[in-house]
């Protein structure tokens, strides 16, 4: 029978002594998905990911994983990571790194393979402490797709990498999902969760605040992108309620409110020469900043 999730983490609590990273959060993994965990920075996403790989010890709730413990020897098998923090030696070359990560699992991928998938043939003789930055994460993507996990984590995968290096994982990642395995996604760039997610978790201050495909959460904002010419300054904008950012692309004023209308009013009192006006829906990009800034907001008092 197979399994309803293929990981979960159910009313988990998590605290680093008196701050609390995780708070009543409930998080569902499901089979054959992109799953895009996103937030600022301290929003919890690495507790969680800890947690369901089984490197933190549950405090409050529980953490399951292919039905069992994060840390069982049988989900190991099945699973693989991508983390920031490689702790891998500096000293072996490429091939023997991968070489001995394959020697973990039972079935592991062709290491021919593997280079091909992460975009590393040529370097393999290359001992690991004297690549850049772009082809050590390229490496340790390769890691993490040894085993021919199920289930893999990556953890900012593409940072540091350049346009085309980038869009060459997001291939990988998306054929990943077509052989019906999952991907458990951190990032910071949103264009890539847009891109890749079937789903997406928005944490802010250890709770989920949004949860749904990428076209739901940029739904579940009312914020808008007004963009016009105007003598109107960022400074002038900023102060309007609703604004949630403000800048200037070459002649165009750019602004994100959730109360479009309020703000074409007062851009026109301000400036009634004001042209080339366009009110479009929000991005991911937009939604994400819209509520993450309303999740901060006070509740009112009754």
């Amino acid at each position: 029978m197979s399994e309803p999730d293929i990981a979960r983490l159910s009313s988990v609590t998590h605290r680093y002594g008196s701050v609390v990273a995780l708070e009543e959060v409930d998080l569902e993994v499901r089979r054959g998905e992109v799953l895009a965990v996103l937030g600022p920075n301290g929003a919890g996403k690495t507790t969680a990911i800890h947690l369901l790989l089984g490197s933190l010890p549950v405090q409050t709730g529980s953490a399951t994983v292919f039905g069992q413990r994060p840390d069982a020897p049988g989900v190991r098998a099945r699973r693989g990571a991508m983390l920031q923090i490689s702790g891998v030696p500096d000293t072996l070359t490429v091939r023997e790194h991968i070489d001995l990560f394959r020697a973990y699992y039972p079935t592991p991928i062709a290491a021919a393979d593997l280079l091909a998938m992460a975009g590393i043939e040529g370097i393999e003789g290359r001992r690991f402490g004297k690549l850049s930055g772009g082809q050590k994460q390229r490496v340790m993507f390769a890691l993490a797709l040894c085993g021919d996990p199920q289930l893999v984590f990556l953890d900012e995968p593409t940072a540091g990498l350049d346009v085309e290096v980038r869009r060459g994982l997001w291939e990988e990642i998306r054929r990943h999902r077509e052989s019906g395995r999952t991907t458990v996604l951190t990032t910071h760039y949103l264009e890539e969760a847009d891109a890749l997610a079937d789903r997406i978790v928005v944490l802010h201050r250890g709770r989920v605040i949004a949860e749904g495909a990428p076209s739901t959460i940029k739904s579940r904002t009312a914020a808008r992108r007004v963009r016009c010419v105007t003598r109107v300054t960022v400074d002038a904008v900023a102060s309007v309620p609703g604004v949630v950012r403000s800048e200037t692309r070459g002649q165009h004023l750019e602004v994100l409110t959730s109360r479009p209308e309020a703000l074409v009013r007062e851009l026109f009192d301000r400036d009634p020469d004001l042209h080339d006006l366009t009110v479009v829906g929000a991005g991911l990009e937009e939604a994400f900043l819209a509520l993450t800034r309303e999740s901060d907001e006070p509740e009112p008092v009754a």
